[in-house]
C-alpha cells in the first residue's frame, strides 16, 4: 500500500500545483503524508454529502475539483460546515488533495473530459499555456464534429450525455444553426468570449453564462450558446483523473481502488418552466 505522500505525487505530476492560477488553492488540505492509501474517491466538490460518500466507502483520499478554502479563513472549527468538513476529514483519517485550474489546463484536463462526453474531437486548446512548447495545455479546447449537427441537436447531447441537474441545457441562438466547429470550457466560461470569437467556431459549450456577456455575445455574431449547469460540465474530469490514477497504480502495483462519486452536488434542486408572458 503507499503512503499519501506518494499518491500526492502522482497526483502532482498529472497537475503541477504551480500550473493553478494565483488566485487559486489547489493542493492537499489535511492528511498526513505517512498515512497509507487504499480507497481513493474522486469528485467535484469538497462539501457535506461528499465526505459522507468517502466515509462511507472507507476511502482514505478524497480527490475534488472545488477547493474547500478558495480564500484565506482563520478558524476550521466545526461551527461552520467547512470547519465540520475538515473535523470529519481528519477524525476519519481522509486526507483531501483539491486539483482545480491546474487540472483545467492540463492535457488531458476538464474541457477534454468534457469534449470525450460528448464525442467531439479535440483539435487544440481555446486558450493556450504559453509555457508548454507542444501547444496542448491551456484553458477549454476547440473541437470538431465528424458530421455537422443542428444546435438543438447539440444541446440535445449534451443534456443525454452529461449527468441530470435541475437547470438542464439552455441555449441562445438559432436551434436550427448547424455546427461543425465548437468550443467547450468546463465550469464557468464567459470570461473566454474573446478567444471563443477568434476560434471562429459555431458554437461555445459551457457553463454559468451571464446575462450581459451572452447577449452582446450573440449579438457580435450567429455564435450559438449553449450553457450546462457547472457541476455537470466538470464531473466527466472525475471520471479521467480516477482512470489516471488507476493507471499509475497498476504501473506501480499499488491496487489502489478508485471510485468515482455519483453525488449530485449541484446547489440547484428544482426547476420550474416559465410560464407567463410580459403585460
Amino acid at each position: 500500500m503507499p503512503r499519501l505522500s506518494e499518491v500526492i505525487a502522482a497526483l502532482e505530476s498529472l497537475w503541477p500545483a504551480e500550473r493553478a492560477e494565483s488566485w487559486d488553492a489547489v493542493g492537499t488540505v489535511v492528511g498526513d503524508p505517512e498515512q497509507q492509501v487504499t480507497r481513493v474517491l474522486f469528485a467535484v466538490d469538497p462539501v457535506r454529502d461528499t465526505v459522507e460518500e468517502a466515509l462511507r466507502l472507507g476511502a482514505d483520499l478524497l480527490v475534488t475539483h472545488h477547493p474547500l478554502y478558495l480564500r484565506g479563513t482563520t478558524t476550521v472549527a466545526a461551527t461552520g460546515f467547512k470547519g465540520r468538513v475538515v473535523h470529519t476529514l481528519i477524525k476519519n483519517d481522509i486526507a483531501l488533495h483539491v486539483a482545480h485550474t491546474n487540472a483545467d489546463t492540463a492535457d488531458p484536463g476538464v474541457s477534454d473530459a468534457l469534449a470525450g462526453a460528448l464525442d467531439l474531437r479535440v483539435v487544440g486548446p481555446l486558450v493556450p499555456d504559453p509555457t508548454d512548447p507542444e501547444g496542448r495545455r491551456g484553458l477549454g479546447r476547440v473541437c470538431e464534429l465528424d458530421h455537422p449537427v443542428t444546435v438543438r441537436d447539440l444541446a440535445g447531447r449534451a443534456a443525454a450525455r452529461l449527468p441530470a441537474t435541475a437547470q438542464g441545457i439552455r441555449v441562445a441562438g438559432d436551434p436550427e444553426a448547424l455546427v461543425r466547429r465548437v468550443a467547450v470550457s468546463g465550469g464557468s466560461g464567459d470570461s473566454l468570449f474573446d478567444a471563443v470569437r477568434a476560434a471562429g467556431v459555431d458554437a461555445f459549450l459551457t457553463a454559468d453564462l451571464r446575462h450581459h456577456p451572452a447577449s452582446e455575445a450573440v449579438a457580435h455574431s450567429p455564435l450559438a450558446l449553449v450553457d450546462a449547469a457547472h457541476w455537470a460540465t466538470e464531473w466527466p474530469w472525475c471520471e479521467l483523473a480516477a482512470a489516471q490514477l488507476d493507471e499509475i497504480s497498476d504501473r506501480h502495483g499499488w491496487d489502489l481502488r478508485v471510485h468515482v462519486s455519483k453525488t449530485v452536488t449541484d446547489p440547484w434542486t428544482s426547476h420550474s418552466p416559465s410560464l407567463g408572458a410580459p403585460n
